[in-house]
């Protein structure tokens, strides 16, 4: 099993949207990095945890547990002409752009960014590393605990 912190913008997608959806469950559409896109299509598998991050807002910060749901699969918006997210490179023969379902699994408090910032044993979370703009990055089982049982007081 691995890790993650996947970002979203609340004013777009944000954690309670997610728990209004059928399911509970989100594509995760628009990735358009293709670094954080192999971490989907390579990496990610089924059951997989998520940090729900909120990101590019006032208050930034990981806002509840999710899981990966469904694997890899092509992001139906990079065929779509009237899309932000339309490739006219990709066809459906030869997609660039993927994405995975999340579905969340508990909405906790709000965990800011600074916070995170606090803990000496979080101090090399990628988030956390000057100049990360990535929208998914890896996070380390151990970051993962501290984070869980310390700062949600969840069992990890």
């Amino acid at each position: 099993m691995r890790y993650w912190l996947m970002k979203s913008e609340p004013s777009v997608v944000g954690i309670d949207d997610v728990l209004a959806m059928p399911n509970q469950s989100v594509d995760w559409w628009g990735v358009r990095n293709y670094q954080a896109r192999n971490f989907m299509r390579d990496q990610m598998s089924v059951g997989d945890g998520v940090f729900f991050y909120h990101s590019s807002c006032p208050e930034p910060g990981i806002a509840g547990l999710a899981r990966v749901a469904k694997k890899a699969y092509p992001d139906r918006l990079q065929f779509d002409p009237q899309s932000h997210y339309f490739d006219p490179k990709s066809t459906p023969e030869n997609p660039r752009w993927m994405n995975v379902d999340v579905q969340i699994v508990k909405k906790t408090r709000l965990i800011h960014l600074n916070e995170l910032r606090e803990h000496p044993q979080l101090e090399h979370m990628r988030i956390l590393q000057k100049g990360n703009r990535l929208s998914i990055t890896p996070v380390d089982p151990t970051e993962w605990k501290f984070i869980c049982e310390k700062l949600m007081g969840e069992k990890a």
